[in-house]
């Protein structure tokens, strides 16, 4: 009488889990209501260029410095270069060189004359200097100096990494908020900025590390948890293009699958782009291979029968556990019983 009750409460048990399961995957695999979106979507063989690329960190920028003068009168510094030339009064060459400012601010002249302090000074003290220095040993030396190329190049020269605030370190020249600007008021700001320490600056940025845009791949997991693949936008992305960088479909998918754009269409919905994966693949449709844009979400959903047995298989586990361990107990107490009963009947045979 035992096993018959328990047997029937397994059975109950089983059956109820089972209608669960149908319940769910009926509400499961309801069709996916898909809005109607605005003709001329682009598509594989009619693509739009994008709109103008908005800086964003972590973007990483390339900033060429085209004029870089000074305010007059400038003052030398560390890490200067100046170009030095000095002739003697029959016009023999004594000195010819490019040097360096070092870190201490003395300007390096040969091991003939020496060095003398260059930081600080303007580009005619230096040169009143080297012509005092030199003039202790030669008459009349003819000095000629100029400045080959400034500190200040080297700081805004180069590439940039956009900061999380927003903002693009220019080493002692302050930092400049360039997040959300296209390229070419990016190129304003930083002028703007540097034209309160310089003379007319002019600049060329660029963008070294496209790292702030990018659309993503999600494939369903059919109960087991959903994927997601994130990749960088470039510009020439279509559907295809993003099935073939997560290596195709796996088991658990289905051919079912659309867009997710971010943002509301023209009527005020959802922006669900229906993708026909057969007409794209089999038929080579490019109706529906879309171009992708920066935020895209490619959802791949998951098979229906695929779902509903893992889903089965994650409710009847627990039974099948419960199961086991009562069939375990079962089997040791009819051996413990059994035992018993030989020794009970080996005794009074002997005796």
């Amino acid at each position: 009488m035992f096993k018959r009750t328990n047997g029937f409460g397994l059975l109950f048990l089983l059956l109820l889990c089972t209608g669960c399961q149908l319940h769910s995957l009926s509400k499961q695999q309801q069709p996916v209501r898909l809005i109607s979106q605005p003709v001329g979507v682009p598509s594989e063989l009619c693509k739009a260029s994008v709109p103008d690329y908005i800086i964003e960190p972590p973007d990483i920028l390339t900033i060429e410095a085209i004029r870089i003068l000074p305010r007059q009168p400038y003052l030398l510094q560390s890490l200067d270069s100046v170009t030095v030339q000095i002739v003697d009064a029959s016009g023999l060459s004594l000195y010819e060189a490019t040097s360096r400012i070092d870190p201490s601010g003395n300007l390096t002249l040969g091991p003939l004359f020496g060095s003398i302090e260059a930081s600080g000074k303007t580009i005619e003290e230096v040169r009143d200097s080297i012509r005092l220095e030199v003039g202790k040993v030669y008459t009349k030396p003819q000095i000629s100096a100029d400045v080959a190329q400034l500190a200040l190049f080297q700081q805004i020269a180069g590439e940039h990494l956009v900061g999380p605030d927003g903002r693009v370190n220019l080493g002692v020249y302050g930092q400049v908020r360039v997040a959300g600007l296209t390229l070419q008021e990016a190129t304003q700001a930083v002028e703007e900025h540097l034209s309160g320490i310089l003379n007319k600056p002019k600049i060329a940025i660029d963008v070294y590390g496209y790292n702030s845009k990018f659309y993503y791949v999600i494939t369903e997991g059919a109960g087991l948890g959903d994927r997601v693949n994130r990749f960088p936008f470039t510009g020439n992305e279509t559907v295809l293009d993003a099935v073939s960088n997560v290596e195709g479909f796996n088991a658990i998918s289905s051919k079912q699958m659309w867009i997710a754009r971010p943002g509301r269409n023209e009527q005020g919905g959802e922006q669900i782009l229906p993708v026909d994966w057969l007409a794209i693949s089999k038929r080579g449709d490019v109706k529906t291979n879309y171009q992708l844009l920066p935020g895209d979400r490619l959802f791949v959903a998951e098979d229906g029968l695929v779902a509903y047995d893992n889903q089965l298989a994650k409710k009847l586990a627990p039974i099948e556990r419960i199961s086991g361990v009562f069939l375990l107990v079962t089997t040791a107490a009819q051996r413990l019983v059994f035992f018993e009963r030989s020794a009970v009947a080996g005794g009074g045979a002997g005796f």
